[in-house]
């Protein structure tokens, strides 16, 4: 049995959407950090903090790839028991409110619906879009690129600004290679430091 301070702590886990979209997409299969960026559009950066906290907790944990590159998957799934009790000193309404409200409700869920169907298509727009553009970057970059690994980079990159530490989790690399590697795309213009994270290279300047 937990106690109670192991059983606030998953409350405060659960309590967050993005953490329950995680652990959900992981119930399905194991992930890579940018699998779980693509397929919940957040930011790498964002999804590390939120698997680094899950991990502390148990609930998840890691293999490493040929790659060396970490898949996560449920360690522990957590199990909760919630129920609601209806009161019995609550005052009903009129049942001409109880149908204007009934109205209304439907009446939201129906803008909700349709806001949601069309933010799915924009999503599948967009997400052919970046298909092309990534098709794009590996025609025109083919001389320029020298591995998968230079690709792996990019891509973090072109989600968000990211630590060294953060490259590392994201593309699997050896601190060597990784340092290789950024020395080289810095080399051609493609990336730039500052302060403390990487970025794409004129990417500010948009």
């Amino acid at each position: 049995m937990l106690d109670q301070e192991e059983i606030s702590r998953l409350l405060d886990i659960l309590g967050n959407r993005n953490r329950r979209r995680i652990i959900d997409l992981l119930r399905q299969k194991p992930c890579f950090v940018t699998e779980i960026s693509d397929r919940l559009v957040l930011s790498p950066k964002v999804v590390i903090e939120h698997l680094a906290m899950m991990e502390r907790e148990q609930i998840i944990t890691f293999n490493q790839d040929e790659r060396r590159r970490k898949y996560y998957f449920l360690y522990n799934d957590i199990k909760l028991s919630v129920g609601l009790e209806r009161r019995d000193d609550l005052i009903s309404l009129p049942e001409r409110s109880q149908q204007a409200m009934l109205r209304n409700g439907l009446v939201m869920l129906r803008r909700l619906i349709s806001a949601r169907e069309n933010l799915i298509l924009n999503l599948e727009q967009i997400d052919r879009d970046i298909d092309l553009k990534i098709h794009d970057m590996l025609k025109y970059g083919k001389d320029i690129l020298q591995n998968e690994g230079d690709l792996d980079l990019l891509l973090a990159l072109s989600h968000y600004d990211l630590t060294f530490e953060s490259l590392e989790e994201l593309t699997g690399m050896s601190s060597s290679e990784l340092n290789s590697t950024l020395a080289r795309l810095k080399k051609n213009g493609l990336v730039e430091y500052q302060g403390t994270t990487y970025n794409l290279s004129g990417i500010h300047a948009e």
